[in-house]
């Protein structure tokens, strides 16, 4: 009997990792009976159609498990990895660190302050905007978006200084999100007003590295159905703010927690008025791209057609997949009735654009204009990137070689390009690393920034052709 937690969705597949122990784990897959297992909820109806996903149930809910078990060391490595970075960095250097030190003249660090960088950011020290690409510019947009983006993984206090000071923009609000599922704030992101292009920025925070939650929410592979949006994946809903035993109403009457949807909506019409012609855009990397697609939406599922029409555009970097071919469709229509630019950036061998797989399995569906950059970050405009999903006999080798090179590029590119595109050594330790995970290091942000302020224009003019036309304005786009 379906669950009255889940009535708002009349097909779906829910995994609870808090209930599953490790004998389970492994009942589960010689184990034809799931109906009758406490860890796995979906409608009577379906249990036939989901014995084929056992292998993958099984998968996701050991490591949501494992992530349970982890969490508070995962935490504590992160924070003492982000600790010795930023101590490194405040002290200038390793050796003045060690001389300080000696002296008892070492300067401490405040985790909460305008100056402590996340782990994230200690892979990519650049704050300021790129002063070759100037409002009016078609890159512009692209370019501020990943900045954003970038920059949603660090504290209250770094990003407002970085909008007040390096962007010159009005900064708006930082918001730290409650997750009905998980409960707990867990969903991050912020806003901020560029009054010189007019433009409202929203930029949800991706998955952090250290954050066994933030995992957990891309490892869920639940998902529920939505009759005019098909099948999406449970854990992004989850964290943009899906209502338990609700799922999406239009409004909420209890605001004693702050969800993420539910506040950006509230906040932008506050912000947008029918006396000033201020647009808004929605940007996010990695998990933050999810739920920045996923907010568009959900505002679609509302009508909320006065927010959709006063919307420029989604821009999203190293994005997962989020619902099934159905989603697909219904969000197409969606941009195209609105006239909403959707950018789904995605660097060379990026594993996580290429998950959940579209496959037999979940048919999970990517679409918009894709700008596919390869690792000499030459873009070009396609349909689904290369090798649409991760797991490929055919590109390991390439995939390694192409490690191996981005490594050396670290050091010739600041000799081409300028200095500002030199790599931190937490970068470099990094790529390191990645020679033995292939695709796993071409993740972080660094690309995504470097691919938007080296794409070339005529990649931009190419999207007026693409079959999904937006307006434009001098020859770029709107």
């Amino acid at each position: 009997m379906a669950s009255q937690s889940h009535n708002f969705s009349g097909n779906y597949l829910v995994l609870r990792p808090n209930e599953v122990s490790v004998l389970d784990l492994f009942r589960l897959l010689w184990d034809h009976e799931l109906e009758k297992k406490a860890f796995v909820e979906c409608p009577p109806e379906k249990f036939q159609e989901n014995i084929r996903r056992k292998w993958l149930i099984f998968m996701s809910l050991s490591s949501q498990k494992m992530l349970l078990h982890a969490a508070k060391p995962l935490r504590w490595i992160g924070e003492k990895l982000e600790m010795w970075v930023n101590l490194v960095s405040l002290n200038d250097n390793i050796f003045v660190l060690f001389f300080n030190l000696l002296r008892g003249k070492v300067k401490m660090v405040d985790r909460e302050s305008e100056a402590f960088v996340s782990f994230i950011g200690s892979l990519d020290r650049r704050v300021e905007l790129d002063q070759n690409i100037k409002p009016g510019d078609c890159r512009y947009f692209g370019a501020l978006a990943a900045m954003a983006a970038k920059i949603s993984y660090e504290n209250q206090a770094f990003v407002e200084r970085v909008v007040r000071d390096y962007w010159k923009m009005e900064f708006i609000g930082y918001y730290c999100f409650w997750n009905d599922y998980q409960k707990k704030s867990n969903t991050q992101a912020f806003m901020v007003h560029d009054k010189t292009t007019d433009m409202i920025i929203v930029a949800f925070r991706g998955t952090e590295p250290f954050n066994a939650d933030d995992w957990s929410t891309d490892l869920d592979l639940s998902w529920y159905e939505l009759d005019e949006m098909g099948k999406i994946h449970g854990g992004f809903m989850k964290a943009l703010g899906l209502v338990m035993e609700k799922g999406w109403p239009p409004h909420i009457d209890d605001h004693r927690r702050s969800l993420a949807y539910y506040t950006i909506r509230e906040k932008l019409k506050q912000k947008l008025n029918p006396n000033n012609e201020t647009r808004f855009m929605v940007a996010g990397h990695s998990l933050g791209g999810a739920l920045s697609i996923l907010f568009v939406a959900v505002l679609a599922l509302h009508k909320e057609t006065w927010l959709l029409n006063r919307m420029e555009g989604v821009y999203t970097f190293g994005q997962p997949r989020v619902g099934d071919k159905k989603f697909k469709e219904f969000m197409e229509l969606q941009l195209r009735k609105h006239g909403i630019r959707y950018l789904r950036y995605v660097y060379c061998n990026d594993m996580v654009p290429r998950t959940p797989t579209d496959d037999l399995t979940f048919l999970y569906k990517h679409f918009g204009a894709c700008l596919y950059f390869n690792s000499c970050y030459k873009g070009k405009v396609l349909e689904e990137q290369p090798h649409k999903n991760y797991i490929s006999l055919f590109v390991w080798i390439p995939r390694f070689l192409n490690s191996g090179w981005e490594l050396v590029r670290g050091f010739i590119l600041p000799l081409i390009k300028g200095p500002e595109y030199k790599e931190t050594w937490s970068l470099i330790v990094l790529r390191l690393w990645g020679l033995g995970f292939p695709g796993l290091s071409a993740h972080n942000p660094h690309e995504y920034v470097n691919a938007t302020r080296l794409i070339s224009r005529r990649i931009y003019h190419q999207l007026q052709h693409h079959r999904h036309p937006w307006k434009t304005v001098n020859g770029c786009l709107k």
